[in-house]
């Protein structure tokens, strides 16, 4: 995998609970261009991966900028950088990659709940740089813990921001943002945030009218499991999916590998030697997303669309697997 070698330039406070890291090339040289709603991934360690998206102007050239809020309950990776990481310490990462691009419409509407803001930011800056339509609806618990309050406020992305607090009383479950009560055929909505908010946006969202295809999402972390009860018994009284053993085909040699019920492709493949290129290993960052040329795969991951979904040319391997008994895959 391909890596760039970068040092903490300047760490400063966004919120009571986040920091801002700005990152520049070691060498002083430049570094690859972005598209907003890129992320990075970041080497904490050698078996300590995250993935965290680029929050600044993509127009900005020679650094990145993102923003880490520390979650003492989570696995590990923001813990690591509020303790470790200090002005001039060297990082490995990955160049930006990108699987919630911005895509052409006559409004946008970006809705974030918490540090979700970040790739919204980029998008923000991006769309107010091409004097396009668009707001930005950012719900928080506090003003407080509200990351890049402060940036937001002092720029000219203030005029079309909207910051909701809790501890006013002002949250999402009180009703969705005035721009999405009734569906707009020319909007393109971004949702970005914890789980729980960003599935009450979209069921609210779709439930008001709008087309699936007009709702875009990533998530920071993968889609909460479902319940023992949905596990047992789907709504229309049917047994749930359970995993079952399948074969995973390479077109390149010809090689048959047995994916166990309790073993995910990727562990398959590489204990055998296959490289396959990793990183989340939860479904989230797209790293593994490899072409399926035969099959059908049961897709279990947070970043492909529905229409990507239905094409069924691509699975992840860190966490998808197979409806069909053997999947042919382009390796």
């Amino acid at each position: 995998m391909q890596t760039l070698d970068v040092i903490v330039h300047t760490i400063s406070l966004a919120s009571g609970t986040s920091l801002s890291y700005e990152l520049r090339a070691a060498d002083g040289g430049a570094l690859p261009s972005f598209e907003a709603g890129a992320h990075i991934d970041v080497h904490l360690g050698p078996s300590l991966v995250r993935q965290y998206s680029l929050c600044n102007s993509p127009r900005e050239e020679g650094r990145y900028l993102i923003c880490v809020r520390r979650d003492d309950a989570g696995r590990g990776g923001s813990r690591t950088l509020h303790r470790d990481l200090t002005v001039g310490r060297r990082l490995r990462i990955s160049p930006p990659r990108n699987h919630f691009p911005l895509v052409a419409a006559g409004h946008h509407v970006l809705v974030a709940g918490g540090i979700g803001i970040t790739p919204l930011l980029s998008m923000a800056e991006a769309l107010s740089a091409r004097g396009a339509s668009f707001v930005l609806h950012h719900y928080t618990s506090s003003a407080a813990e509200t990351p890049l309050l402060e940036r937001v406020q002092t720029s000219a992305l203030g005029e079309r921001a909207v910051v909701h607090h809790s501890d006013q009383g002002d949250t999402v479950r009180a009703g969705l943002p005035a721009e999405l009560r009734l569906p707009e055929p020319e909007t393109a909505v971004y949702v970005c945030g914890p789980d729980g908010f960003m599935t009450h946006i979209v069921a609210e969202a779709t439930a008001a009218g709008w087309h699936p295809g007009q709702l875009h999402t990533e998530r920071f972390a993968p889609a909460a499991p479902p319940s023992a009860e949905a596990e047992a018994e789907s709504g229309d009284g049917a047994k749930a999916e359970v995993a079952t053993a399948f074969t995973v085909r390479i077109a390149s040699t010809g090689t048959g590998y047995r994916v166990p019920a309790d073993r995910t492709i990727a562990e398959v493949l590489t204990a055998h030697g296959v490289e396959v290129e990793l990183s989340c290993e939860q479904g989230i960052c797209g790293a593994c997303l490899t072409p399926v040329l035969a099959g059908e795969p049961d897709h279990r991951d947070e970043v492909q669309t529905p229409d990507e979904r239905a094409a069924n040319d691509r699975i992840t391997l860190c966490c998808s697997r197979a409806r069909t008994p053997e999947l042919l895959l382009d390796l």
